[in-house]
């Protein structure tokens, strides 16, 4: 759009042909026309026009990045190998070396599994990460890099890729910027990455998210329950790309969110039933050893009747005279939660 061009026929998603368990859309555009076009098919139907998010339409409907949302969301590591990767017993007996101070290095790692199917909505596993270190200064950790060096360099030896091989202790991706973020924060949110639903979640400053995870570098309840919000929700949903037929949560979905305008007041009042909600939450959770996608397909079917109504307050919070933005957010963006 930028650049003078118009998109004419559009496939919205469909299934990739070949092996890749994928969804691709396909779109026929044309750059500065002598002529402007008329005509324009979406999804096999006739439409007014096609958005830059391949929905009826004009122009770029992307939105802009908003200051607010920079360097606030992240995807979590790649480390390129589940060698890396520590159980319980493991991750113990390194913590109990009196040789050094292991945690600096051993860290709860977070996967998308762990927010929908845990009870605790925690970590299950433990993973090594030397971050960005030097090798010289991942040798003060000398268990750790002997057990990265027996199950992840004979692999890396081979690896295709120039920083695969010579930094063999190192992950793929190490994501320095999401570490610096959270790291003086108390606490931050997390989602899956993708899924059917995204149901945030508040993590410890010292785990490690996995790229399966996307993070939100806030530590306030008024962010948390914003971004748990039908309103958020709904946009995420509506802004995701898709693996195979589930939405995945991008950094550019997240960038145009516009947040509500609240005064203090409002922004207190959404903060406390925030605590009250995700504190129910994570009894349920708890008490009868479910997960976030059991307990909404339970809700799903009438159950938890405390939870939903606490949740359809939550979402209605704002709209009580304390914003008028939101109000018109929530009509660019439908009702439905979860």
């Amino acid at each position: 759009m930028e650049n003078d061009g118009h998109i004419t026929d559009a496939v919205s998603s469909q299934e990739w042909p070949g092996e890749a368990n994928v969804h691709v859309s396909i779109v026929d555009w044309v750059k500065e026309p002598a002529t402007l076009p008329t005509q324009f098919r979406l999804d096999g139907s006739d439409v007014p026009g096609i958005t830059t998010s391949l929905r009826p339409g004009q122009g770029d409907d992307r939105g802009e990045t908003l200051v607010g949302n920079e360097h606030r969301q992240f995807f979590g590591v790649v480390q390129s190998g589940d060698g890396f990767i520590l159980n319980d017993a493991e991750a113990a007996a390194l913590l109990a070396d009196a040789g050094a101070d292991y945690s600096v290095v051993v860290k709860p790692l977070l996967v998308g599994n762990d927010i929908t199917k845990s009870p605790a909505l925690a970590p299950r596993r433990w993973i090594i990460n030397f971050g960005e270190m030097p090798l010289e200064e991942a040798m003060l950790w000398p268990a750790a890099l002997a057990i990265v060096r027996e199950r992840v360099k004979p692999s890396r030896d081979h690896h295709t890729k120039a920083r695969e091989r010579e930094q063999w202790w190192k992950f793929s991706r190490t994501v320095r910027d999401l570490f610096e973020t959270v790291a003086p924060l108390r606490r931050f949110i997390a989602c899956p990455a993708t899924g059917k639903r995204f149901p945030m979640v508040w993590c410890e400053p010292n785990w490690t998210p996995s790229n399966a995870v996307s993070v939100f570098a806030f530590e306030d309840d008024y962010a948390m329950g914003v971004l748990s919000s039908s309103l958020h929700l709904n946009w995420a949903r509506s802004q995701s790309t898709t693996l195979e037929t589930r939405p995945r949560y991008t950094v550019p979905s997240f960038a145009t969110f516009p947040w509500p305008t609240v005064d203090e007041a409002g922004r207190n009042a959404v903060g406390r039933a925030t605590q009250d909600l995700i504190a129910l939450r994570v009894d349920i959770c708890a008490e009868r050893e479910i997960g976030l996608t059991r307990l909404y397909n339970e809700i799903d079917d009438g159950a938890w009747l405390d939870l939903a109504g606490m949740q359809r307050h939550l979402d209605a919070m704002p709209t009580d005279g304390h914003s008028t933005s939101y109000k018109t957010l929530r009509r660019r963006t439908g009702g439905s939660w979860h």
